[in-house]
């Protein structure tokens, strides 16, 4: 038997070291990129608890069909309001308030208590009808 020059195809243990190493920094990279993201999501998460937790409280103030009844019929009782002769007519999801014709000062307390108070209001139309009077009509939704 004679010894020629038989060369072998065998891996360099050089480039499998390489080829590791490589794979090591691609997966340190992808990790890194992954806690990035999961703190970005968790930052995401504590906006949205945040959020849905203002909601949940606006929704029950907001809501209370009874409370807010009972609020606005305590306010149109009030005296300054009492010569506007406010009609209120109410269905199963809002109230809507008019009135013909009230006088400014009676005007400026029921918006001034309105727009300061916890109601919904869908939809507001006020018409001037003189110097001292205007018309009103007034939608609040629960």
């Amino acid at each position: 038997m004679a010894c020629g020059n038989r060369t072998v195809n065998r891996i360099n243990p050089l480039h499998i070291a390489g080829l590791l190493i490589v794979i090591l920094i691609f997966f340190m990279i992808k990790l890194s990129s992954a806690k990035d993201e999961l703190s970005h999501t968790k930052e995401l998460y504590q906006e949205t608890l945040s959020l849905s937790t203002q909601l949940n409280g606006l929704k029950e103030v907001y809501s209370n069909k009874s409370e807010i009844q009972k609020s606005l019929n305590i306010l149109l009782k009030n005296r300054a309001l009492t010569s506007s002769n406010i009609k209120q007519n109410i269905s199963t999801s809002s109230m809507v308030l008019s009135s013909e014709s009230m006088d400014k000062t009676a005007l400026n307390f029921l918006m001034g208590k309105l727009l300061n108070g916890s109601y919904n209001i869908f939809s507001l139309k006020i018409k001037r009808l003189s110097e001292k009077n205007a018309s009103l009509e007034v939608e609040i939704k629960w």
